[in-house]
């Protein structure tokens, strides 16, 4: 049987269990050994995290040959137009190559997404709006990437989904494991 946790990563939380510098990492928030990352999340983004005592699940969840989708809220500075939609949404050309296709849409602020501590900043004369934005694939801040890369950079970023597995019930720092 494996082990999967579900975890919702608070901002400024390594996705490791140690760190020299010691600044916070999973070990301060989950009690469980034997488990590791199925693909991680920086510092400075939050949300859902899959850690599992399976190495065939965790690359199944991690390697981008797989290709489950995960799906984002994405804070930006500006308002999106037509075009950059469209662009992230046929895949974008980063340094490291073009991304796939990803499925986007401008929404509001989820009633049940928390106050980021520290709060993002803030600017009176310049608008922010949110995204949910889907990828299928899971390069090194891609995200953030692929919005500065259409000309609106993220001021926040929140995994809501991998998968099927979502962040609902689960309040930052919090976990819910079962075996499967």
């Amino acid at each position: 049987m494996a082990r999967i946790v579900l975890f919702n990563k608070p901002y400024g939380v390594l996705s490791q269990f140690t760190d020299a510098e010691g600044r916070p990492t999973l070990a301060d928030h989950l009690p469980i050994p034997g488990v590791y990352p199925a693909g991680r999340l920086d510092r400075d983004s939050e949300g859902l995290m899959v850690l599992t005592d399976s190495g065939r699940l965790q690359a199944k969840i991690a390697d981008p040959r797989h290709k489950m989708s995960k799906t984002y809220l994405v804070q930006v500075e500006g308002t999106p137009d037509h075009t950059a939609l469209r662009a992230l949404a046929e895949g974008v050309e980063l340094k490291d190559g073009p991304t796939l296709p990803a499925r986007v849409r401008l929404v509001e602020a989820p009633a049940w997404l928390w106050a980021r501590q520290p709060p993002i900043r803030f600017r009176h004369h310049i608008p922010t709006q949110w995204l949910e934005l889907t990828i299928s694939e899971g390069r090194n801040r891609q995200v953030r990437r692929m919005t500065a890369a259409v000309g609106y950079p993220t001021l926040r970023l929140v995994r809501y989904r991998i998968g099927s597995w979502t962040l609902d019930g689960l309040a930052p720092g919090e976990f819910f494991e079962w075996r499967v």
